[in-house]
């Protein structure tokens, strides 16, 4: 694998993980070093660091807080 490739993997923890998690990755880069740009996009999809990712995590902590909340107020309305 070309070193300035694995100077910018090491650079970046997740893509570092990613690639020993997925190690068909390493040969992919290494035949092909143009497809840096798939393997990013792999890695924040595997991670769940998009942006829809991140909508649905933030909707469901709102929807947990609000069914809390509802809770409560359901236990001190019997009280």
């Amino acid at each position: 694998m070309r070193s300035e490739i694995i100077e910018y993997i090491h650079g970046n923890a997740d893509l570092k993980l990613f690639l020993r998690e997925m190690p068909e990755w390493y040969r992919t880069l290494s035949r092909s070093p143009n497809e840096l740009e798939k393997f990013e996009i792999a890695s924040i999809n595997h991670f769940q660091k998009t942006i829809p990712h991140r909508v649905q995590k933030f909707s469901n902590g709102v929807q947990m807080a609000s069914m809390m909340v509802s809770m409560f107020q359901a236990m001190n309305s019997t009280e």
